[in-house]
């Protein structure tokens, strides 16, 4: 047996049954790429496709690098599809590709607006579907709940996560008075007393300060998320890119999710008219234009062959330097090796 057919027999039951026993693309939990890359100074890279025409130049850039990779929908209940859309658009780029690199798929941040019945019952109905549709890692942002709610929250929406033994992330509810390690304190001693697993607290670049992070309240970030079994994972990195990428991973992060030029890269695929009219919804959604782009895509006219070639191109660059930065740069067949060998474990 090959290492390839070995470490597919570790892909999750979710992700076979969604792109089925034939596959060959190793698509995989990645509390499985923590364990193989554990004594390894990398962060797991994780990036957001914000326009599908970008994922071959993603695969491309991982393969070239021999990375491990993480991809992003960033709105996967966008609508019933979106999220099979997503694992759909990723699988046949794989195929297309060869691609024999392990890669892990994240559904969000998903918001957690609040936690009365009405809200938790359509989302965790929401997260079924994501679950159903492939996805190895959910990941939950609950900065608008305070503790009490967060924790209550997390009992109803983490069962389709954690029955399938599949990889949860949350985010904590905002700081209070105590400030953010007491918030991520909480939230994980709560979590803890509830039985509910989790595989990375997620921070983001701007609660720890921006393009000059505080790197102390990370490292004791990090140090708290292990005496809990967590990893830490930086998110929405947009003003650090890619300066403070190695930082993190210095200061022990396991993941980070890099918007960085991604968005920018997506949005000016298409033509100035079209783009004036995401940018106008986008400021009427109060959110990134180029994060919009994601969510209007099967509504845009298809790009341009020499755009979707350019998007392709730029995408590869920018994630050569993420895969640099972050140390995972020939970690592909070193996880796939310690899988291979490792799997009984």
């Amino acid at each position: 047996m090959s290492v390839l057919d070995k470490v597919l027999s570790l892909r999750p039951g979710n992700t076979v049954a969604r792109v089925g026993p034939g596959s060959r693309v190793p698509l995989l939990n990645p509390r499985e790429l923590l364990r193989a890359l554990e004594r390894t100074p990398v962060a797991l890279p994780c990036l957001p496709v914000q326009a599908r025409g970008a994922l071959p130049g993603l695969l491309r850039a991982a393969r070239s690098e021999d990375a491990v990779l993480g991809l992003a929908c960033a709105h996967p209940t966008a609508d019933r599809g979106a999220a099979e859309r997503f694992v759909a658009a990723v699988h046949e780029a794989a195929v297309e590709a060869e691609h024999a690199r392990p890669l892990f798929l994240q559904a969000g941040p998903v918001r957690v607006a609040t936690a009365d019945e009405a809200s938790l019952g359509p989302l965790r109905e929401g997260l079924f579907r994501m679950v159903d549709a492939g996805f190895t890692l959910v990941s939950l942002d609950l900065s608008r709940l305070d503790s009490y709610a967060a924790v209550e929250a997390l009992q109803v929406l983490a069962a389709p996560v954690t029955e399938r033994e599949l990889s949860l992330e949350v985010s904590a509810p905002a700081p209070a008075q105590g400030g953010l390690l007491d918030a991520y304190r909480t939230l994980l001693e709560g979590l803890s007393q509830w039985k509910v697993p989790v595989c990375f607290v997620r921070v983001s670049e701007r609660d720890l300060g921006g393009a000059e992070p505080d790197v102390g309240t990370l490292r004791s970030l990090v140090d708290l998320a292990r005496d809990y079994g967590a990893a830490v994972s930086v998110g929405d990195v947009r003003e650090g890119f890619p300066r403070m990428l190695p930082t993190y991973v210095a200061a022990g992060a396991r993941k980070v999710d890099c918007v960085g030029p991604f968005e920018r890269l997506a949005l000016g695929a298409w033509s100035p008219d079209i783009r004036a009219g995401v940018e106008e919804k986008a400021a009427a959604a109060g959110m990134p234009a180029g994060e919009l782009v994601s969510v209007l895509e099967d509504s845009l006219p298809p790009l341009e062959p020499r755009a979707r070639e350019r998007l392709e191109a730029l995408s590869f660059a920018e994630a050569t330097e993420v895969f640099a930065a972050l140390g995972a740069g020939g970690t592909g067949h070193a996880a796939m090796r310690f899988l291979a060998e490792n799997r009984g474990e």
